[in-house]
C-alpha cells in the first residue's frame, strides 16, 4: 500500500473515532459541552446582539433603512418569477434558528427568500403602538419598551420568540386570558406577496388578509413589519401563590381565576403531580411591600418553576416581581426542560458559579445536535402544547396522566373571540380556551412517539381544541382540516396567487416535512 493511503486510511480512521468520541459525550455528558461552550458562545451572542438593537434604536436608524430591506425582498421575489417559478418560496432563515424542535426539510429544495428584518421600528404613544420587524424577539422587545413605561399586553416569556414566529404560529401568555392570543393584540401587519407587491392590512383596510395571516406559517407572503398595541406599564408585578391538593380543587381555582379578568391580570398555573399544583394570580402595581420583593431574574435565584414547587410546602403567599424579571420567569430553565440538559443546574453553587450564563440558545442547542441525540429526543422525549376549551380540562389533565405522565405541566388561559381565521371556538361563539403545555421525558412505559402524539390529536380534535403546530404532528392533512378552518384561508390563496408561490400550511408543519 502506498505511504499516502496508509496516511489518508490513518485519518480516516482518527476521524472516525473523534466523531464517535465526539458523539459519546453528547450524548452521555452533553451538560460539558452546553457549560464550557454553548454557555459562553450564547453569551457572547446575546451582549453582541443587545447592543446592535440598542445603537440602532437609539440612533432611529431603523425605520429609514425599513423600505429598502423591503425592496431588497421584492427583489428576490421578482427574480423567483424571472426564473420561471420552479419551486415554491419560503425564508431563508436556516431551520436551526427557530425555536422549533425540527428543522424544515422544505428549506433544502425551495426557493430561499432572506428576509433581514430585525429591528423596532417606531413607538407612537399616542396611537399607542409598536411597529417592529418580524424578527424582532421579546427579549428585544421588552429592553426597549421597558425603560419607556410601556409594555405589550401578550408577551411570550422565552427571550428568543420572534413577533414573526408568534404571527405566523401562535403566542400565549399568562394575560391571554384577558386579551386572548398574541395574534388579537397585533393591530396591522405588513408583507410582500407573490407577485412583488407590498401590501398593509388591518381589520378595516383588507380585512380577509388580516385575518388569514395568523397561523398561516407564512404561506400567504413574507411578513415584513407588525403593528402591535402597547399600554402602560408598572414597574412590578404582585404575584399570588395558590397551593392545590386534589384535581377538583386545581380546576375548580384555575377556571375561577380565569374568568376574573378584572382582578387578575396574569393567570397561571403549574402542575407538580394529576393532585398537586400551584395557580398564580397577579397584577401590575408601582410599588412593592417591604420585604416581599424577589427579583426572580438574578443569576443566582432558582429556577421559576421550582421557586413555584416550593409553595406545596409553605402554603400561600404574595409576592413582587420587577415586571420584566415576571414576563422572562420560565427563560432561565427554558421552563423545565434545561434540567434535562443540565441536571444540576438549580444547584445554588452552579447557579452562583455560572448561573449568568444560563440558558443556552435554543437554536445552538438545535445547531449542534448529532443524528444520534436527535433519535434520542425523538424517542424519549415529548414537547406539545394543546389548546382545549376550559371547560375540558379536568378531563384533559386526566388524558396526558394516561398517555405521558410528564410533570410539570404548565396551564395558561386564553379567551378566543369569533373572528375569521384558522381557529373557530367550539359551539361557534366566544370561549375561554386553557393551553396545556407538556415538556420532558414520558414516564409511562407504553410511550411511542407516533401512536401516543396521534392519541392526543384525536382527543384535542374530539373537544374542538388545537394544535400548536411548532411541535411534532402525525395528523393527516384531512384531519389537520378538521382541526383548523381553511375556508378563508383557502379563499386569499386563490385571491393572491399563493397557490404556486407558497405550500400550503400542513406541508410546513407536518412531522414528515421536518428533519
Amino acid at each position: 500500500m502506498a505511504k499516502e493511503e496508509k496516511r489518508s486510511l490513518i485519518s480516516e480512521n482518527l476521524r472516525d473515532k473523534f466523531n464517535e468520541g465526539f458523539e459519546y459525550v453528547l450524548i452521555h455528558y452533553r451538560w460539558v459541552f452546553v457549560c464550557f461552550f454553548l454557555l459562553p458562545v450564547s453569551l457572547i451572542y446575546d451582549i453582541y446582539f443587545y447592543l446592535r438593537s440598542w445603537v440602532i434604536f437609539n440612533l432611529n436608524s431603523a425605520p429609514k433603512h425599513h423600505d429598502k430591506k423591503v425592496k431588497d425582498v421584492q427583489r428576490q421575489v421578482r427574480k423567483w418569477k424571472e426564473e420561471g417559478r420552479k419551486t415554491p418560496m419560503c425564508t431563508a432563515r436556516p431551520g436551526w434558528q427557530t425555536v422549533s424542535f425540527r428543522k424544515g426539510k422544505y428549506k433544502k429544495t425551495m426557493f430561499n427568500v432572506k428576509v433581514n428584518l430585525m429591528d423596532v421600528l417606531d413607538i407612537d404613544v399616542e396611537k399607542k403602538i409598536v411597529r417592529v420587524e418580524p424578527l424582532v424577539s421579546m427579549g428585544q422587545l421588552t429592553a426597549t419598551l421597558d425603560p419607556l413605561g410601556w409594555t405589550i399586553p401578550i408577551l411570550p416569556e422565552l427571550d428568543d420568540l420572534t413577533v414573526g414566529g408568534l404571527v405566523m404560529g401562535t403566542g400565549i401568555e399568562s394575560s391571554s386570558h384577558k386579551y386572548g392570543l398574541f395574534q388579537h393584540i397585533c393591530e396591522a401587519y405588513e408583507l410582500v406577496l407573490a407577485d412583488g407587491s407590498v401590501v398593509k392590512c388591518s381589520k378595516e383596510d383588507n380585512p380577509d388578509l388580516f385575518y388569514s395571516i395568523p397561523w398561516s406559517y407564512g404561506t400567504l407572503g413574507f411578513l415584513t413589519a407588525v403593528e402591535i398595541k402597547i399600554i402602560p406599564a408598572a414597574r412590578f408585578v404582585k404575584l399570588n401563590y395558590e397551593p392545590v391538593r386534589s384535581l377538583e380543587e386545581a380546576v375548580k381555582a384555575f377556571e375561577k381565576c380565569s374568568m376574573n379578568s378584572e382582578e387578575n391580570e396574569f393567570v397561571e398555573g403549574i402542575m407538580f403531580s394529576l393532585n398537586k399544583g400551584v395557580i398564580m394570580t397577579g397584577k401590575m402595581v408601582h410599588s412593592a411591600e417591604p420585604g416581599k420583593l424577589n427579583p426572580i431574574g438574578k443569576w443566582y435565584k432558582p429556577w421559576f418553576f421550582k421557586h413555584v414547587e416550593s409553595f406545596l410546602s409553605t402554603g400561600k403567599a404574595t409576592e413582587y416581581l420587577p415586571l420584566r424579571d415576571y414576563y422572562h420567569r420560565h427563560t432561565r430553565s427554558i421552563f423545565w426542560e434545561l434540567q434535562d440538559i443540565i441536571p444540576f443546574g438549580n444547584n445554588v453553587i452552579f447557579r452562583y458559579l455560572l448561573g449568568w450564563m444560563v440558558p443556552p440558545k435554543v437554536s445552538l442547542l438545535k445547531l449542534t445536535q448529532t443524528e444520534a441525540v436527535k433519535k434520542l429526543y425523538e424517542n424519549n422525549h415529548f414537547i406539545q402544547d394543546m389548546l382545549v376549551p376550559i371547560g375540558k380540562l379536568k378531563e384533559s389533565l386526566e388524558v396526558f396522566e394516561r398517555e405521558v405522565q410528564i410533570y410539570p405541566v404548565w396551564l395558561c388561559p386564553f379567551n378566543l373571540p369569533l373572528n375569521p381565521g384558522m381557529l373557530v371556538p367550539a359551539e361557534g361563539t366566544e370561549q375561554m380556551y386553557v393551553d396545556i403545555g407538556t415538556y420532558g421525558v414520558p414516564k409511562v412505559p407504553t410511550f411511542e412517539p407516533v401512536k401516543t402524539t396521534r392519541n392526543i390529536e384525536a382527543f384535542v380534535r374530539d373537544v374542538k381544541g388545537f394544535q400548536m403546530m411548532y411541535a411534532d404532528s402525525y395528523m393527516t392533512r384531512e384531519e389537520y382540516r378538521k382541526m383548523f378552518d381553511h375556508s378563508l384561508y383557502d379563499k386569499l390563496r386563490r385571491q393572491l396567487g399563493a397557490e404556486y408561490a407558497f405550500p400550503e400550511i400542513y406541508d410546513k408543519v407536518n412531522r414528515k416535512v421536518r428533519d
